[in-house]
Order: C-alpha cells, then sequence, then structure tokens
C-alpha cells in the first residue's frame, strides 16, 4: 500500500451522509441554508466586530486555575441510533477523566438541513459537527479556532479539510476510503475474483452478474439521493491529489478525459445498459443493506464506512458478514488503484458556547480515546494509525490512498463559488438523478447532450465567478 499525498494535502470532501443524516426533503432545506447563512455572513462590518468579541470572549465557568475542567456541554450528533446507547459509554467514559464536566446529547435527525438552519443562531450547543453547507472562509464565522494547522497536523489527520488562515476548526470523527462495497460470494458466482481495472471490464463483469446470478449487478439508491454524492467523494482517483484545484481550472469538467466526464459516464453506462435496480425511483437506503448483506445486489458506490453496516445486514440476513469487502473503484494510474481518503464529519466548538474549554476536551478525547473510528472499521484520525481491516483488501492490491490536495490561500471558496452559481449540485442528488433519468429513458436526451449542457452551465458560472 502506496500513500499519494501532497505536504499539506488533505482527504477529499468527507463522505456527506450515513444511514441518519438526512431525509427526503434535504435538498430543500439546505438550499435554505445556505441563503440565511449567506445573509448571517453578509451582513457587514459591525456584524463582524460583534462575532469578532464572541471568539476572544469568555470561556465560561469551564477551566479553574489549576486547569481542571468543569460544567457541562451540549453535543450534537447525527448518530439517531445510538445516541442512547454508545454515546452514552462514551460520557460515563469521558467523565472518568473529566469528573466534573456532564455531556448532555442532543440527536439530530436531518443533521445537514436543521443544524445548517439553525446556525443563524447561537443555539448550536457547545460541540457539533460542522454541516456541509459551511464553506471555509465562513468557518471563523460559527466556529473557535482550535490551534494553527501546523499545530494539529502533529497529532491529527485530515486537519486543512476545515481549515482558514492558516487555523483548523475541526477535528475528523473517523476517516474514510472511497470505492466499491461489494458483496464477493455474488461477484464469485459470475467468476470474478478480483476487482476489475478498467470501466468496460467492470461493465462487463456486472453483466456477467446478470447474467449468471440472481443478484442485482448495480443499487443506485437513486430515491434517498444522497447516495449518488458519494460518486463525487471519488474524484482523485484519476486525477490525482490536485483533483479539485484542477476542477476549479477547468471550463468544461464533462469533456471525455476529464475526471467528472469518467465518473459519471460510468454511472450513465450502469444504468443505460439496464444493470442498476429496474425502478430507481423505489430504492430505499435501509432495505438496500440488507438486498446487498444478503447477496441480492453486488455492488454500490458507497465510502468505506458502509462496510460495518453492510456487514451486520448480512449476519442479521443469515448471511456471511466475511462476504462483504471493499475494492477500489475501476480506473488504474501506471497499473496502480488509486483510492482517495479523507476524513468524515469534523467535530467543532461552537465560538458561542460558553464552555470552550470542556467543549474542546470532548473533541480531542472523541478523535483520540472514543474508540469511535475503529468500531466504524473507519481510519483513525489521528496520526500514525494502522489501516482497519475494513479495507484488507487494498493491502495485496497495492491501492495508492490519496488525500487531496487543499485549494490555494484565498481560493477556499472558489469551486463551491463555481458549482453553486452553476446550479450543480455536486455534493447533492438533483444533477446525478437527472443523468440516471436521462439513462434509463425517463428524461428527455442523451449522456452527450446532458454533458453539454452541465459544461455551458459550469464555464458561465466560472466566467461569472473568475471576472
Amino acid at each position: 500500500m502506496k500513500w499519494l499525498a501532497s505536504a499539506h494535502a488533505v482527504g477529499g470532501q468527507e463522505p456527506r451522509v450515513d444511514d441518519d443524516k438526512v431525509n427526503d426533503d434535504e435538498s430543500e432545506k439546505i438550499e435554505m441554508a445556505k441563503t440565511h447563512i449567506l445573509r448571517v455572513v453578509g451582513i457587514g462590518a459591525a456584524a463582524a466586530l460583534v462575532l469578532g468579541a464572541c471568539s476572544g470572549g469568555s470561556t465560561g465557568t469551564g477551566e479553574s486555575d489549576d486547569g481542571s475542567i468543569s460544567g457541562s456541554i451540549t453535543v450534537l450528533t447525527n448518530r439517531t441510533d445510538i445516541v442512547d446507547s454508545v454515546f452514552e459509554d462514551y460520557a460515563e467514559r469521558f467523565r472518568e477523566v473529566h469528573p466534573d464536566v456532564e455531556v448532555a446529547f442532543e440527536p439530530v435527525t436531518d443533521y445537514e438541513g436543521d443544524v445548517s438552519i439553525r446556525l443563524n443562531t447561537r443555539d448550536y450547543g457547545d460541540v457539533l459537527l460542522i454541516p456541509n453547507t459551511i464553506t471555509k472562509d465562513q468557518l471563523p464565522t460559527f466556529f473557535e479556532p482550535l490551534g494553527t494547522v501546523e499545530e494539529l497536523e502533529k497529532t491529527y489527520r485530515f486537519v486543512q479539510e476545515q481549515a482558514f488562515g492558516g487555523d483548523g476548526y475541526g477535528i475528523a470523527i473517523t476517516g474514510n476510503a472511497q470505492g466499491l462495497v461489494v458483496n464477493t460470494a455474488v461477484w464469485e458466482a459470475a467468476g470474478i475474483s478480483e476487482p476489475p481495472a478498467t470501466p468496460e471490464d467492470f461493465l462487463d463483469a456486472l453483466e456477467a452478474i446478470e447474467q449468471e446470478t440472481d443478484a442485482i449487478p448495480y443499487y443506485t439508491n437513486y430515491a434517498d439521493g444522497w447516495p449518488l454524492s458519494q460518486w463525487q467523494g471519488n474524484r482523485g482517483t484519476i486525477a490525482g491529489t490536485e483533483t479539485e484545484n484542477l476542477l476549479a481550472a477547468s471550463e468544461a469538467p464533462w469533456t471525455p478525459g476529464e475526471e467528472m466526464h469518467e465518473l459519471d459516464s460510468l454511472l450513465y453506462e450502469i444504468v443505460s445498459r439496464g444493470l442498476a435496480e429496474p425502478d430507481p425511483t423505489t430504492t430505499n437506503w435501509e432495505e438496500s443493506k440488507n438486498l446487498l448483506g444478503s447477496g441480492q445486489v453486488a455492488t454500490m458506490v458507497l465510502g468505506s464506512w458502509a462496510v460495518t453496516q453492510m456487514r451486520d445486514a448480512a449476519e442479521a440476513a443469515g448471511g456471511s458478514p466475511e462476504d462483504i469487502a471493499y475494492w477500489p473503484l475501476p480506473f488504474q494510474t501506471d497499473g496502480t488503484f488509486r483510492s482517495v481518503v479523507g476524513g468524515d464529519y469534523k467535530n467543532a466548538v461552537s465560538i458561542h458556547s460558553e464552555n470552550k474549554p470542556a467543549a474542546r476536551a470532548w473533541v480531542e478525547w472523541f478523535a483520540t480515546e472514543s474508540g469511535y473510528a475503529e468500531s466504524e472499521g473507519g481510519l483513525s484520525p489521528t496520526v500514525g494509525s494502522e489501516l482497519p481491516d475494513t479495507l484488507a483488501a487494498f493491502e495485496p492490491l497495492g491501492v495508492e490512498l490519496v488525500e487531496i490536495t487543499p485549494a490555494p490561500e484565498g481560493e477556499e471558496g472558489l469551486l463551491s463559488d463555481i458549482y453553486n452559481t452553476a446550479e450543480i449540485d455536486l455534493w447533492g442528488n438533483v444533477y446525478r438523478q437527472r443523468l440516471i433519468d436521462i439513462a434509463r429513458g425517463a428524461a428527455d436526451g442523451d449522456m452527450d447532450t446532458y454533458f453539454d449542457e452541465l459544461n455551458d452551465r459550469w464555464g458561465a458560472a466560472r466566467a461569472g465567478v473568475t471576472g
């Protein structure tokens, strides 16, 4: 296994969600949240002075003269499924280190939509996961700096992913690789025991699964929407560490040879060749775990965070958890597979917290002592940790792990400005749902005309943003 990273590399955009992160109306709520957030950020100099006073103000009653920490904090979490069990155990263990701190959890089902809107207030807990609606230049408005990037990178990985102006604002709860979750028993029944190395080999393999087994070769999870954003997390698989900077510089990303074209054309071909579920409008995320775990579905593009959930589903369905494996996407560079790695959601301290010492203590303890990353089968957020067993297949394949280079200083918001202006939700579901609809004949057009449209919108937006 090799690492492919620049001196200041970071993981690609973190996987947006797991089974409890969003619901079906998330896209509309996030768009509303973006509007509200932009309004807050643009209030003006007077507001900036007020917020600046908050960021440099009192740390509350949380830290005494002898350095001990006390008081109470509220931690927002998207993990509604384990908040009353696993997280309560975390709180008890945390109190063994900080006995005078009380931790209360607030579970949020539609985390992205609800918390993004709550950022307009001061009421968003003491510790929270940084929502994906926040651009890097907005970080100082809502969150307390945790230290310089240089300082934090001595202990933590993926710091650059939520950094601005040389300061880090969040610490990853876990790390993820990007690629394919597969049921190897189904693949082997179709005569395939190793990951395909090219898109055509991959499509041929899915056709073999279609012909030789009763399984659905590929499952889009179209109806829930958010799983389609997992395709975006694979940027860097082809272009390498500079992928985000290359995307921001491109005037037509859906041109043959460009990474966006190669990734999205593979999804199009899967659907157009009838290798996905018959009616994508009826997919269901929770049920999809059972389908893949039991061998009724062979393949999904998801972050490596999904492996443990699929293995649990396999066991519950009477199948074999050992059949669930994680493979790289079918692209190679100089004969080598790549997988993009990066941090998942980042824990951060609210700039309005009245107990910042305790809040920060929780953030650091969660990353270094809780064991959350290990239990999720994820990459540890701490420097020097070993790979999890969920990525066991990567070692013999010699997969290069790619950490994405951050945007240059002063251009942190350039890429998001372009795709927001173009109204192409790279990290959402709308434009890829339309791609699937075209591929299955439920919408007019073909792949080339749709890509031409995306290129036109992107090029016009980029020209407007860059002047």
